[in-house]
């Protein structure tokens, strides 16, 4: 594997790659993942089984798409590739820490100059995933038809064949019925979207300025990335404060979080089990309670 990851380095870059060091990194619970060096250039490898491949062409693109900006950091993709045995993705090595309370409020402004690129409708140009779950970008002219049938009902449908049924499939079937309730008059830009931005997935580069990494990009709703920064612990006061001024929030937002952090809540009970069926049980309880 590693001698084929150094002819795909090579041929990406056009000069003589061979490995001379691999050392084990953190590359979350999907993945393996390595720094590797020839002794001048360093690289960021993950490797994952051959059936990878498409998920790291997307994660490639999705890189691609958001650098293209030139708005926020992002470690840039050298190669993809995969033999019998394993697939790879080839990254620039960026010497990363976390998010520090110095690069916050820069990485809010970028970000809602990110936000700034458009399209004319919602989704992407190709499906990709949402850590190892399927995620559906086909294009839609309408935001709140495509949060129901390429997020929340195929959530919900996985969650069925996992065996969760009950309350959490009726209360769900009632949110989608009932989704354009919370968009009233609100009809959000197509924007380019991060499409997986918990705290785990930025930090700040050896400078101080912030990168975001590990994307799900596609068109939607810029309420969706601002909300799953406050799934977990949240990002320090001065991103929002950087974000809110360089492009204000509508007032629904308060509401609306709740229902873009659903999917993601979604998501962690089908791939990590039941200890998230509570919280996805009382987010749809709060969410119901909304519609009048």
């Amino acid at each position: 594997m590693w001698s084929d990851i150094a002819r795909g380095i090579e041929a990406a870059t056009g000069r003589h790659y061979a490995i001379s060091e691999r050392v084990p990194v953190a590359g979350g619970c999907i993945n393996r993942a390595c720094r590797v060096t020839d002794g001048e250039r360093m690289y960021f490898v993950k490797t994952n089984a051959a059936a990878a491949l498409d998920m790291y062409a997307a994660e490639a693109a999705g890189l691609a798409a958001i650098g293209a900006t030139r708005t926020v950091r992002v470690p840039q993709p050298i190669c993809t590739g995969s033999n019998a045995d394993a697939a790879w993705l080839v990254l620039e090595y960026v010497a990363l820490g976390p998010l520090s309370e110095v690069a916050a409020a820069p990485l809010g402004e970028r970000l809602a100059r990110l936000h700034a690129h458009s399209a004319d409708r919602y989704g992407w140009h190709r499906d990709n995933t949402i850590g190892r779950t399927p995620q559906h970008n086909a294009w839609c002219a309408d935001w709140p038809t495509f949060w129901r049938e390429r997020r929340l009902e195929p959530q919900l449908a996985l969650a069925q064949r996992n065996g969760y049924g009950g309350r959490l499939q009726r209360d769900g079937a009632r949110l989608c019925e009932h989704l354009p309730a919370f968009f009233g008059d609100y009809r959000p830009a197509p924007a380019l979207l991060h499409g997986d931005l918990w705290g785990g997935n930025a930090g700040s580069d050896d400078t101080g300025a912030p990168v975001v990494f590990d994307p799900a990009t596609y068109y939607g709703d810029r309420e969706a990335d601002l909300a799953m920064t406050e799934l977990f612990d949240g990002y320090p006061p001065a991103f929002y404060a950087a974000y809110e001024a360089a492009s204000p929030l509508d007032a629904g937002y308060r509401v609306r979080k709740t229902l873009y952090n659903l999917y993601h809540v979604l998501n962690h009970l089908n791939l990590f089990g039941t200890s998230y069926i509570a919280q996805a049980k009382r987010m749809m309880a709060r969410l119901l309670a909304e519609i009048h």
